[in-house]
């Protein structure tokens, strides 16, 4: 089942013949290389003629030993058809050393339409940055949103259901087509055991397989949970195996490369300033936290709450925790200028109205004009309390983003 993700799509026809690398970067299997089959089938159907196109999966058997940017060079510069604009696709590029100084040579050329994806953030590190400093553009791809998952079962209205599908069978877009969960999980597997192993232990070369596990299962397990350094390595030394700072420190920074795992910094509010301490950890995928952790119960609230989160990096937010004084939002949302803040609840319904009194604290004591917005899965038309939207959290995943977010 192929589902079109036409906001990344549109992303790269922004910048099509333009003098700027596009590097798109995300978990694996979030579909990169399927997004850049469906840009460079846009292309055909628009004209560009079979030969102007050059497509290097460079994880394939057939590319395997081509290790050297020098050839990767050649290899290219071969097949560029004279008098006309090329369009190259590099997937996974990472895989061959100093392969920025192959890009930098291809992206004078002015006939070289330049379009890259990497599984690693340290593509974008280091020297890289420097050599194509201004010269090129990230496109951050997910695995698939809530509405792009719903997509996928047209007429079915029974959003809730596919809501708890969609945590628990995941949202990496093959998912979509394996029937069963056993299925779904030994491919989940993979997943977890390439970024485990092929992008984290074989890179940085880590010997302690174990303690990086350990380390993962403890940001699974503590989803929501505002977390440091010390804290984690507290925890994991209670548990009798020691670790040290500067070895966790390294583990999270890799995990993060990896994009499996997110993590959201502390916002003041009213200081309206950063904070150096404390933060969260999101996942790029819930049905990888059941993979790893099985059956051990999940705080549903969290969870909502990392579905929220991804979904406003997908909408371009640059996303924060919200300190209030001693109260917390959950989040605050930025872009180009303006801010939105976002509590997030399994429900506020209960007897008293205490739980819908203590969701809403937070954002009354916010006494700016930005958009306040409390999301709960409950089925309830939207309430204003004093200016701060309820909104069911299903309708705002699926509403288009202006709508939601306005």
């Amino acid at each position: 089942m192929l589902i079109k993700r036409q906001v990344y799509l549109d992303n790269l026809l922004v910048f099509k013949d333009t003098q700027v690398i596009k590097i798109v970067t995300g978990i694996r299997r979030c579909g990169k290389s399927t997004l850049l089959e469906m840009y460079r089938d846009h292309l055909l159907a628009t004209g560009v003629k079979p030969e102007q196109l050059i497509w290097l999966n460079l994880e394939d058997g057939a590319w395997l030993e081509l290790t050297d940017y020098k050839e990767l060079y050649r290899v290219i510069e071969k097949r560029l058809v004279a008098g006309k604009m090329n369009y190259i696709f590099l997937d996974e590029v990472q895989r061959v050393p100093d392969f920025q100084k192959a890009l930098d040579s291809l992206f004078v050329k002015k006939n070289c339409d330049l379009y890259v994806t990497g599984s690693n953030a340290f593509l974008l590190s280091g020297e890289l940055a420097t050599l194509l400093a201004g010269r090129y553009v990230e496109i951050k791809m997910l695995p698939l949103s809530f509405k792009e998952y719903a997509s996928a079962f047209p007429g079915k209205q029974d959003y809730p259901q596919l809501y708890k599908n969609y945590l628990y069978n995941s949202s990496f877009p093959y998912t979509l087509n394996i029937k069963r969960h056993q299925d779904i999980k030994q491919y989940l597997d993979g997943i977890f055991d390439s970024i485990v192993l092929k992008d984290i232990v074989a890179r940085k070369r880590y010997a302690d397989v174990a303690g990086l596990e350990r380390l993962v299962r403890f940001l699974f397990d503590n989803i929501g949970n505002l977390c440091s350094v010390k804290k984690i390595v507290d925890t994991l030394n209670s548990s009798g195996r020691k670790t040290t700072i500067p070895t966790v420190d390294g583990y999270l920074t890799a995990l993060e490369e990896s994009f499996i795992f997110y993590k959201a910094g502390r916002f003041d509010v009213k200081g309206k300033q950063y904070l150096q301490t404390g933060y969260k950890y999101y996942a790029a995928d819930i049905g990888l936290r059941y993979n790893v952790l099985g059956s051990k119960p999940a705080d549903l609230g969290h969870m909502l709450e990392n579905v929220v989160y991804l979904e406003l990096l997908r909408r371009g937010f640059e996303v924060y925790v919200g300190k209030v004084a001693a109260a917390e939002v959950d989040f605050v949302a930025v872009k180009e200028g303006e801010t939105a803040y976002y509590q997030v609840a399994y429900t506020v319904i209960d007897t008293d109205g205490k739980a819908l009194e203590r969701e809403l604290a937070p954002l009354r004591q916010i006494k700016d004009s930005y958009p306040k917005h409390l999301l709960t899965m409950d089925v309830t038309p939207p309430v204003n309390y004093e200016g701060i939207r309820q909104l069911n959290v299903l309708d705002w995943l699926l509403a288009p983003a202006f709508e939601a977010d306005n």
